[in-house]
């Protein structure tokens, strides 16, 4: 333990384990000034073409921390209305669940919560990369500003239509395995209706960000506490909304109107090299038209596992769809916030492939990360307690909706506290670790991390409620929803 000089005055400094001694303190020490040498050329993965900052990287001793009121009442008054985002996801996909679309398609229960990881993922990337450009100030002229916009709409159009027809083949190969037959016909249903949902409301939902980020910049609000958790959960009830309906009209027809859906999917692989071509002309984002395909890619993967666990419970467990968004939509907002403070914070003190003296070691103590010990603890806090009465409302709310009244036990809301809270726990550990570790391999945090850490909540989220609704039924305490 030594005593280190600190901006605010004299403190004891971290221990071997990276973790702070001192009871409250939250702050990193003073760093002698670095000199600013730009490199000469990109690195490997091109990342210093849309990361690097106009001016060089501060230092811990000069970057501007938010109060622990000020960011608590930025992030809550978009996580609230996110949250009513999740909560219309779960009423949607608990009434979508009964047509006959999805019960003759049962892989489009395979294909919601990769489809929603998917739409979130690409939603949440560009939003962390247009706050970061922003916050390190590559935003600031009509021209700057336009370039950012067109390559980022573009790029996310290109992923969405590749990454959408993935999904379907992956629920049409889960399927196959599952049944042990395959159609032809619900496998060009599962391509054309993911394609459709993924591009419109991607789409759509890219303007919205882009009026939150430069509204909020506008007013001297931090975007990053604002745009990821609408990005997250804003659009989950779209997307279902968008996927039934568009399911339902396929499949009525799909007999008689045979040209229909392969028209879909020319028609989307004719419009495929336009947008690539805009991505390839914007210095920003063609880096990560090659770059930027494992972590969504993988993402689709492992949230295509917890299509597979919605998939075997939710005709077990009656109710489960309607928590399910829930559970999975409050994590994936919570962890984005911390994910794009932690990857604005590394952008604006170190350099790309340096790490600060907090992180030279990567695995840290859990309570280091979540409650006191890095400079991003106080954060954690605060998303964490934030969970707390975020569940209980949101929770509490979808199954009076749902139900026309409430069904919800005493032992069931604590069962769900626990393992809802215990996910968002998980997850801002494994952000503290994966972005650093990223920044470490001089990767842009902002395109590579949110996609594994959402598509981790889907699955982790699925999983662990999969648990709870078993362990009641073990106790005979079920969730009993009225039959509507």
């Amino acid at each position: 333990m030594v005593a280190t000089e600190f901006a605010g005055g004299k403190h004891e400094s971290y221990d071997n384990a990276g973790v702070d001694l001192e009871i409250g303190m939250d702050i990193e020490p003073q760093l002698p000034p670095v000199a600013f040498v730009p490199p000469e050329q990109p690195d490997t993965y091109g990342s210093l073409v849309s990361v690097m900052p106009s001016d060089p990287p501060t230092g811990f001793q000069n970057y501007k921390t938010e109060s622990c009121w000020s960011t608590t009442l930025q992030v809550s008054v978009p996580f609230f209305i996110a949250g009513i985002g999740t909560i219309g996801a779960g009423l949607m996909l608990g009434m979508v669940s009964q047509w006959e679309v999805f019960k003759e398609v049962s892989e489009l229960f395979i294909l919601v919560p990769a489809l929603l990881g998917l739409k979130g993922n690409l939603d949440m990337c560009l939003a962390s990369r247009l706050s970061t450009q922003v916050n390190i100030g590559n935003m600031v002229s009509a021209k700057d500003i336009w370039s950012q916009i067109l390559g980022n709409v573009a790029l996310v159009q290109v992923q969405s239509i590749i990454a959408a027809f993935i999904v379907a083949i992956f629920a049409v190969c889960i399927g196959i395995v599952m049944n042990g037959s395959f159609e032809w016909k619900h496998g060009l249903l599962l391509a054309a209706a993911g394609i459709i949902t993924a591009t419109s409301s991607c789409f759509f939902l890219d303007f919205v960000m882009i009026a939150v980020i430069m509204i909020s910049h506008k007013l001297r609000v931090n975007p990053d506490n604002i745009a990821t958790p609408l990005a997250a959960s804003f659009g989950d009830v779209v997307s279902i909304t968008v996927l039934a309906n568009v399911a339902k009209f396929l499949f009525k027809y799909h007999d008689s109107l045979l040209y229909v859906t392969p028209g879909v999917l020319v028609g989307y692989l004719l419009l495929l090299p336009l947008w690539i071509f805009i991505v390839i002309k914007q210095k920003h984002t063609k880096h990560v038209l090659t770059t930027g395909w494992t972590p969504v890619l993988s993402a689709l993967f492992i949230s295509g596992l917890g299509g597979l666990v919605l998939g075997s419970v939710a005709t077990l467990f009656p109710g489960f769809v309607v928590f399910q968004p829930i559970i999975n939509g409050i994590g994936g907002n919570l962890v984005s916030v911390q994910t794009s403070r932690i990857s604005t914070f590394l952008h604006k003190t170190v350099h790309l492939g340096e790490l600060p003296s907090y992180a030279t070691k990567l695995i840290i103590s859990p309570i280091a990360v979540l409650f006191h010990g890095t400079p991003q603890a106080k954060i954690a806090r605060i998303l964490l307690f934030m969970a707390i009465p975020g569940h209980l409302i949101f929770a509490y709310v979808a199954d009076y909706i749902f139900n026309g009244q409430s069904t919800v036990s005493v032992i069931f809301m604590a069962t769900y506290l626990f393992v809802s809270v215990l996910q968002v726990a998980i997850l801002l550990y494994c952000a503290h670790i994966l972005v650093h570790f990223v920044w470490r391999r001089k990767i842009d945090p902002d395109s590579s991390t949110i996609p594994y850490l959402t598509a981790l909540g889907d699955l982790l989220g699925s999983g662990i409620l999969a648990l709870a609704f078993l362990f009641l039924r073990s106790i005979h305490r079920d969730y009993t929803p009225v039959e509507l």
